[in-house]
């Protein structure tokens, strides 16, 4: 990388944030660490230049669930990678829906850290194609600032449904394979990656929902297709 990305790396665990920290800092990583979530709102609003944020679920004084709207509140398009207990997959699909963008389950490695990292921010050192705004019926769909827009009202996209709704799109009117988008986007086709998946194609379902000739059709055990009317 020609420049450090900065994340904040919000855990109360003392073990295993300085593990953690330590790992990421050798892989050329800025890393603020926080210990409860109340800190780590402050930290983000004073400095607001972060390129991820990594939010462990149970925090003291702010759950990591009111730490990610509060972000949410003041950057829409930065990246929420969620660190949730094993056995708590609810807490998975809650922290999708408030607009996260992935979780990790504990215990996990560094590799797998790192590869979650590297699959939110490899866009960052990509060059971007000159034109970056596209029409989808009566949307309008900016995928460079994230945004997608119909007759007054615009809406701000994460950076992972603006890129899943350019893969529908680059594929519109054709089947689009469950297992390449968990490769591309996720970093692997797995079965609870595909369940982060489908939270993700049920948002931008509801996103497109105010134009009735655009349908997002689920192919079941196949993949989804884009269907743009005229």
């Amino acid at each position: 990388m020609s420049e450090k990305s900065k994340i904040l790396y919000v855990e109360d665990d003392e073990t295993l944030s300085f593990v953690t920290k330590d790992n990421l800092e050798l892989h050329g990583y800025e890393v603020v660490h926080c210990m409860d979530g109340e800190t780590a709102v402050d930290t983000f609003y004073k400095a607001n230049d972060f390129d991820l944020c990594i939010l462990d679920v149970m925090l003291p004084k702010m759950d990591g669930f009111a730490v990610a709207e509060k972000i949410r509140s003041a950057d829409p398009n930065v990246p929420v990678l969620f660190l949730t207990a094993k056995s708590m997959k609810e807490d998975r699909i809650h922290g999708l829906k408030l607009g996260a963008d992935d979780y990790i389950t504990k215990p996990f490695s560094i590799e797998e850290l790192i590869l979650k990292i590297e699959v939110f921010l490899r866009r960052k050192y990509v060059t971007v194609a000159i034109n970056d705004v596209f029409r989808i019926g009566e949307y309008e769909f900016d995928y460079r600032n994230l945004t997608l827009s119909i007759k007054q009202e615009s809406r701000n996209l994460t950076q992972k449904e603006a890129d899943l709704l350019k893969m529908l799109l680059d594929h519109k009117n054709n089947v689009l394979k469950r297992s390449v988008i968990l490769e591309k986007l996720w970093g692997e086709d797995d079965y609870f990656l595909g369940r982060s998946m489908d939270v993700f194609i049920s948002r931008l379902r509801k996103y497109l929902s105010d134009d009735q000739r655009i349908k997002l059709d689920n192919i079941h055990g196949v993949g989804f297709k884009l269907i743009v009317g005229v």
